[in-house]
């Protein structure tokens, strides 16, 4: 494996003997791994090309976008670090290898580190502010420049179909024992209309989106401060409220995506207002009344698109997440389901606090 790794930094402009490979990172879609040299050191992946099926409208976005950024920081004078994609020897920023692999290099950023969970309001303040630092330093990018890695990634009508017509189908055999849950999407999904309605209208713009606002994907440094975006694979043409309510999604949860015990899920006020503050402290001054009217829908759009996603798949019979037992993905709908409700009880707290802070 390491030999052919090493074949593999062959055909990149690396600095220095390649002295060690080993894997890194709790990434779920590409492989990672950190590439120490003599000189340097960097990040090897993999891509996966079942999931970005358009590796090179990939590659150019992150190209296009990280040179603006650089730009930014450049001229802004900015205390953040930014993805550096290494060239290939023949200059491209992808090598394909003989059994059809992608493969890509970024410059590693030293002196930084990542969390997997939120544990105190600073960390979600600074997840926020880095989120919306990142976007306001794209907001005069030409968002629909971009490919789209992922198409209808977020699109509410695209899922909502699939969803109906699994239900139709019932391939698994599995709708008579979800009923309620089918009831639970059934109840709200006209509501969740709204974003693709305002956009559809010209009533928001759309903007260059994240599309995984996770806290791992905010690199901090040692004072706990966030540095650098990272995983920039879903990055396209989007709406602010898909990173700001997939963020409170995954920011505010105080329980696993996949708990079990429903009891322990809800939304963690204190983080929701941590994350709001660092990313309206940024954003606040270029975002549309329309926007900043709907954030708060937002958290609820997405937590209610990604419980849709799981239940899709659990009627499909588990054929897109990995699951480690049979009723996992059902498990993982139930628990955004109920910290969608969770929300829905907090939504007078959550608008006090973005008119507070708007």
């Amino acid at each position: 494996m390491v030999g052919r790794l090493l074949n593999i930094c062959k055909n990149f402009r690396i600095e220095g003997k390649v002295l060690s490979i080993i894997p890194y990172g709790s990434g779920h879609i590409n492989e990672t791994f950190k590439v120490t040299a003599a000189n340097k050191n960097y990040l090897l992946q993999r891509i996966n090309h079942s999931v970005f099926k358009n590796v090179e409208g990939l590659t150019a976005n992150i190209i296009e976008i990280t040179h603006h950024l650089r730009e930014k920081v450049k001229s802004q004078k900015l205390k953040v670090k930014v993805l550096t994609a290494v060239e290939t020897i023949h200059g491209n920023f992808i090598f394909k290898d003989n059994d059809g692999n992608y493969w890509r290099i970024f410059h590693f950023i030293e002196n930084s580190k990542s969390y997997d969970l939120v544990e105190r309001n600073e960390l979600a303040f600074q997840g926020g502010k880095a989120y919306g630092q990142f976007m306001l330093m794209l907001n005069d990018f030409p968002a629909k420049e971009l490919v789209d890695t992922i198409p209808q990634f977020h699109d509410i009508e695209f899922r909502l179909n699939n969803f109906n017509g699994s239900v139709k189908k019932d391939q698994a055999g599995r709708v008579g024992g979800v009923r309620k849950e089918i009831d639970f999407v059934h109840h709200r999904s006209d509501s969740m209309k709204l974003i693709q309605e305002l956009g559809a209208n010209n009533r928001i713009p759309l903007r260059v989106t994240h599309n995984d606002t996770k806290i791992n994907n905010v690199l901090f440094n040692d004072k706990d401060e966030g540095i650098c975006v990272i995983d920039l694979d879903t990055v396209m043409p989007g709406y602010v409220h898909y990173d700001f309510g997939d963020a409170i999604r995954t920011f505010t949860n105080t329980a696993d995506e996949d708990e079990k015990d429903l009891t322990k899920v809800s939304m963690n006020m204190e983080y929701f207002k941590a994350f709001s503050y660092g990313f309206l402290g940024e954003m606040k001054e270029v975002l549309y009344k329309a926007e900043i009217d709907t954030l708060v829908f937002s958290a609820k759009l997405m937590t209610y698109v990604i419980g849709l996603r799981f239940l899709t798949d659990y009627l499909d019979g588990d054929v897109y997440y990995k699951t480690k037992y049979p009723e996992h993905n059902l498990t993982r709908a139930r628990a955004q389901f109920k910290l969608l409700e969770s929300m829905e009880m907090q939504v007078e707290k959550m608008e006090a606090v973005i008119k507070e802070l708007s």
